[in-house]
């Protein structure tokens, strides 16, 4: 009677256990959704990189050929440059030429310098060319100005009174001809030489200055203003050759 008791008494611990162990592991339900789930993840997070590599890949490819256009780009500029530096090349040895021939012109094969060019007047240390066109040749003061600068020269500027007497005395006064052009104008209400120099000498021209207004070389008369719009002949000016 004992023992059969005793087995009657281990019945229920036994069930105790096995209801524990069953409790320990998830449901077959649950273990199928957790591996659905990490598929989707695996699915999704595989979808997501494959998009990734797919825009790089593109872009790397863009970036390719820009590249190329780009190294495309630098060596037509870098023949553009080799180009004008030859042609600048050309240019100066062109101009070193027209130099010596125009201030050492060739006689019976031997060259004599000069200090200024055929057409050009010497008084030291310049040279002046005298413009006398026909009536309706005449320039503007702008105009005039870039004549002179096609001739590398510039308006005629006074640097001393041995300068303003050179520049009036090439200034003929003839007909309706007013004066010459000279590189003095009016620039922030103030009468300014080309060169930049304020006009410190107020006897030089006894006008005050006016705005739009230029100045004209006169002969036995000075310098006298007048508009800037108004056509005269002019007088240019450039360094002599020192020889």
């Amino acid at each position: 009677m004992k023992v059969e008791n005793k087995a009657t008494e281990q019945t229920p611990d036994t069930n105790d256990k096995k209801s524990s162990c069953n409790k320990s592991f998830p449901s077959l339900a649950t273990c199928w959704g957790i591996l659905l789930l990490i598929m989707v993840l695996r699915f999704y997070l595989s979808t997501v990189l494959e998009k990734q590599i797919a825009n790089l890949t593109a872009e790397t490819q863009m970036l390719k050929k820009k590249n190329k256009e780009l190294e495309t780009e630098k060596k037509n500029l870098t023949e553009i440059i080799q180009q004008m530096t030859t042609q600048w090349k050309e240019l100066n040895v062109s101009r070193a030429q027209w130099s010596i021939d125009a201030y050492c012109p060739k006689e019976k094969n031997n060259r004599k310098c000069e200090p200024c060019q055929a057409g050009w007047e010497y008084a030291e240390p310049s040279c002046y060319a005298t413009n006398n066109p026909e009536r309706d040749e005449w320039k503007t003061w702008k105009e005039a100005q870039e004549n002179c600068r096609g001739k590398i020269s510039d308006l005629a500027v006074v640097i001393n009174e041995e300068e303003k007497k050179t520049v009036i005395k090439k200034s003929w006064k003839y007909d309706e001809n007013k004066g010459y052009w000279i590189g003095l104008r009016v620039e922030d209400g103030i009468w300014k030489w080309l060169d930049g120099r304020n006009l410190t000498n107020s006897s030089l021209i006894n006008q005050p200055p006016s705005d739009g207004h230029c100045a004209v070389s006169v002969q036995d008369e000075g310098f006298k203003s007048l508009s800037c719009d108004e056509k005269n002949p002019w007088i240019c000016k450039k360094k002599a050759l020192s020889v």
